[in-house]
């Protein structure tokens, strides 16, 4: 999912679904700035803590409603989302830059192909399936519920 991002080292990456923090330490190797939205409070904490040890300093793990993204660091050049749903949440798409690449799990979790989305000029467009893939409910405003 990292890889297929294409990172150059100068982008600004959003992550949804932070867990313990590993892909999250990874895209701070690969890019300039990471913003990662976790839903649960523990795991966010334990990810700040793994994060620090490991010195990463150019992320910021946030708890919220990764559905919704973090508009107020937007426009993303990338956007890599670790929960699935059959559809990407609008708020992320509308989130994204121009000529920006998303990867996501479409399908209903459990059962996933992750798919690699660019934004066109209006909207996104999906250019390729990376894996096929087994990831929990992306579960948000935008997502399925909490039930």
């Amino acid at each position: 999912m990292v890889e297929a991002l294409a990172l150059s080292g100068d982008e600004s990456v959003l992550e949804v679904g932070t867990g313990h923090g590993f892909q999250t330490a990874l895209l701070a190797e690969l890019a300039r700035a990471v913003w990662s939205v976790e839903r649960w409070p523990d795991l966010a904490e334990t990810a700040r803590g793994n994060l620090e040890r490991h010195r990463a300093r150019n992320v910021e793990v946030v708890v919220g409603d990764g559905t919704l993204g973090l508009p107020e660091h937007a426009p993303y050049d990338a956007i890599v989302v670790s929960a699935a749903h059959p559809r990407v949440p609008e708020p992320l798409a509308e989130q994204l830059a121009s000529g920006g690449r998303l990867v996501h799990p479409v399908g209903p979790g459990g059962r996933e192909e992750v798919a690699l989305f660019e934004k066109g000029p209006r909207d996104l467009v999906r250019r390729r399936t990376i894996t096929g893939a087994h990831f929990v409910r992306l579960v948000g405003e935008r997502g399925f519920s909490e039930r």
